[in-house]
């Protein structure tokens, strides 16, 4: 029985105590108030009413995204539309755009005076409330399920659909009782990281107005100052979460979809669309002129405004400069931190999580790092102010407590790819280095890094994508001048100067859409 060298248990201890610490502190936090308080506290009705709307709006989103995400992938995967590679990149660009950004783009466009009221003469009615909130979230935040259809439908076993139309089963009763189960494990591996999205955003529902536990602790923590209420919404907020990771757990438990043939994976059958053709490029059009071309086209438009009151004053981008050197600088270090973090715990849970008591405490320990991702950033955010505060008061709002929430937070996206690079690359190669005389170190240094070279660099730029566009952590934990590209769209846009917000807007588009780009060409 082979058990992780202390060496990398060092890592691991370190994540779990970094999350779980000032989680702990949190609930201790919530839980300290007199007993008076805390029986208004907890029976406050505006809980109710934020815990419905939480709840509603992550419903919500789930269904819209599915019906979105579904048909697309199906289009991609399963019929012979043209140029296929159009509905990848639809599938997958909206994932640049922070749903901020978006909101900023929709708002700055309706609206009198808005972008199709000066252009087209057409004007819509601003977004706002729920409708608003489910119209933002919906168009970027549907790439989430759409990756995993995609994905789903490329790989589903074709001898399984070929065996119910041998049986009689027509086209849509083998796609109801045959492809849509066999998605279900992609379905709700998707549908998680959308609930874990909408549960954690609070950006979009503030800039739309629309009260949810995300958008409460918020307003209680930087306008009413009311600290014991804010802790108890975390708390409040975490609970959901739990339940959200719990309910996925318990769908997933028992589904096992296996290979009718032992062969190699055929691809699927292409199905002619013909006069459904039209249908298909109308859905096509309407979803990218909804998800990319309106928000793009609003930032050009102002940004367009801002290019001409800044012309002959030299100092009018300095600020955007500035703000873009901290954000790609802050990005990069947490890239790199992030990513060391990530290999160990990869290392244990590829090389030491096959079988027996050892293999299961290495897979727990490799799950552990996935508490931080999965806690919503404001309240993970809101724990680590209160613990520092506490504990170590000398470290509260500077970027050495920033940037560990951002490793925190984001080690769980750096393993993925990392683990992939370890599976592929097998254990016989470091054996062969030790026998010829390889120190440890010397295996890991010739042998292994350089076979995990493609997954660590996939690691980082996931981690410097989500960095780039991090904003509740960046908002509660930055030291004081600390300005990013994500604080220049979100305060600007709070004030509705959407043409001082543009440049920013359009850097994070930028830097994103370029990013994801390459992530994309890598994958492939």
């Amino acid at each position: 029985m082979r058990r992780p060298p202390p060496l990398l248990l060092f890592p691991a201890l370190l994540t779990v105590l970094g999350v779980g610490l000032p989680l702990l502190y949190l609930v201790l936090r919530a839980l300290g108030a007199e007993s008076e308080e805390l029986r208004e506290i907890v029976f406050r009705p505006r809980n109710l009413e934020l815990a419905l709307n939480t709840l509603l709006l992550t419903l919500a989103t789930l269904l819209t995204t599915t019906l979105l995400s579904l048909p697309l992938a199906f289009l991609a995967t399963r019929t012979d539309f043209r140029p296929r590679r159009l509905l990848l990149l639809l599938g997958v660009l909206p994932l640049a755009l922070p749903g901020y950004v978006g909101a900023y783009a929709l708002i700055a466009a309706t609206g009198s005076g808005g972008t199709l009221d000066t252009l087209l003469g057409l004007r819509l009615p601003t977004p706002g409330g729920f409708w608003g909130a489910l119209g933002v979230l919906t168009l970027f935040t549907f790439p989430y399920l759409f990756l995993n259809l995609q994905s789903a439908l490329r790989t589903v076993d074709p001898a399984l659909e070929e065996a119910a139309r041998v049986l009689g089963r027509s086209r849509w009763q083998t796609f109801w009782q045959v492809t849509l189960p066999a998605l279900r494990p992609a379905w709700l591996s998707g549908a998680l990281l959308t609930a874990l999205h909408v549960l954690g955003d609070f950006s979009v529902v503030s800039l739309m107005r629309y009260p949810t536990f995300s958008a409460a602790i918020y307003q209680q923590y930087t306008a009413a100052y009311d600290r014991v209420y804010s802790a108890w919404l975390a708390l409040l907020l975490l609970v959901l979460t739990a339940a959200a990771l719990w309910l996925e757990a318990r769908l997933m438990r028992g589904v096992w979809l296996a290979r009718v043939s032992p062969a190699a994976p055929r691809p699927p059958s292409r199905l002619r669309l013909g006069a459904w053709a039209l249908a298909a490029w109308a859905f096509v059009l309407a979803l990218g002129t909804a998800a990319l071309v309106v928000p793009v086209g609003t930032v050009l438009y102002w940004l367009r405004l801002t290019v001409q009151e800044s012309q002959g004053n030299p100092y009018a981008w300095a600020s955007l400069w500035d703000a873009a050197r901290t954000a790609l600088s802050a990005a990069s270090l947490a890239a790199l931190t992030t990513t060391a973090l990530a290999f160990p715990l990869a290392y244990i849970g590829s090389r030491y999580g096959a079988e027996g008591k050892a293999g299961r405490w290495a897979r727990v320990t490799e799950r552990a790092a996935y508490l931080g991702y999965a806690t919503p950033p404001l309240a993970f955010a809101l724990a680590l102010v209160f613990f520092t505060l506490q504990v170590v008061p000398g470290v509260y709002q500077t970027f050495g407590l920033l940037l560990a929430a951002y490793t925190l937070h984001f080690v769980a996206e750096a393993i993925g790819p990392i683990r992939s690079g370890l599976v592929r690359a097998t254990p016989r190669l470091e054996e062969a280095a030790r026998v010829l005389g390889y120190s440890p170190a010397q295996t890991l240094w010739r042998v292994t890094l350089p076979l995990l070279r493609p997954g660590l660099l996939a690691s980082g730029a996931f981690v410097f994508l989500s960095v780039l566009k991090e904003l509740p952590l960046t908002l509660l934990l930055a030291p004081i001048g600390f300005e990013t590209l994500a604080r220049g769209v979100w305060t600007y846009t709070e004030e509705a100067q959407y043409a001082a917000a543009a440049p920013y807007a359009l850097a994070l588009v930028l830097s994103g859409a370029l990013l994801t780009l390459l992530i994309l060409r890598r994958e492939r």
